[in-house]
Formats: C-alpha cells, sequence, structure tokens
C-alpha cells in the first residue's frame, strides 16, 4: 500500500512557517515573488534583464511553486515596514505640501471671469 502524505503540496505548509511569522506574511511574500519570477520568464524573450531570475533549481513551471520554494530554502528576505514611521513621514509631507499648494490654491480662487 501506498505511503499517505497529510498534504500533497511541496514544500509542506508547516515548513514554509516556520520561515515566517504569520501566514498573512507568507501569502504577500509569495505573490510578489510569484510576480517578479513571473516577470522575468516573460521578459526572457524581449531580452530584459530586470528582474531577479528563480533562486532555486525547480522542476515547477509555476512562478508561485517557485517562489514557495525559495522561501523554503530561504533565498527570500522581507522586513517589516514600521507603520507609525511612514506615517509620521507622510504627514510631514503633506504639512509641506498642503502650505505650497494652499499658496497656488488661492491665485486661482475666485469667480470665473466673464468675456463680452
Amino acid at each position: 500500500m501506498a505511503e499517505r502524505r497529510s498534504s500533497m503540496m511541496y514544500p509542506p505548509v508547516e515548513t514554509l512557517l516556520k520561515q515566517v511569522d504569520s501566514r498573512f506574511t507568507l501569502v504577500t511574500l509569495a505573490a510578489k515573488r510569484g510576480r517578479q519570477i513571473h516577470s522575468y520568464f516573460k521578459g526572457l524573450g524581449e531580452g530584459i534583464g530586470a528582474v531577479v531570475p528563480p533562486q532555486v533549481a525547480s522542476t515547477s513551471r509555476k512562478p508561485l511553486s517557485i517562489a514557495l520554494e525559495e522561501v523554503a530554502a530561504e533565498k527570500l528576505e522581507y522586513r517589516r515596514i514600521d507603520r507609525s514611521v511612514e506615517e509620521a513621514a507622510a504627514g510631514e509631507e503633506a504639512e509641506e505640501g498642503g502650505a505650497e499648494g494652499d499658496a497656488e490654491g488661492d491665485a486661482d480662487a475666485g469667480e470665473p471671469e466673464k468675456q463680452a
């Protein structure tokens, strides 16, 4: 009798989750990398080499499967973006841009001119 496997997916999800901090991170990381791999294969015929090629030797032809294999092989790194720092920087830019935008907006304000 054939050996029963708990999952048909390779690499197993349990292995993948050990490499990242949450399922959401795994999905996001694999999806973004899968798109990059797809762009790489699509650009080969066009001579465009702006995207990093797959980092693992895989028998799979599907970009998402290759991306998951890269996660399992620890070939991908990710970092969390601190949203509070990012929002503070965006707020400062909005304040600086808002002051300039108001001055420009005042010049355009008023009733439209009537032509005789």
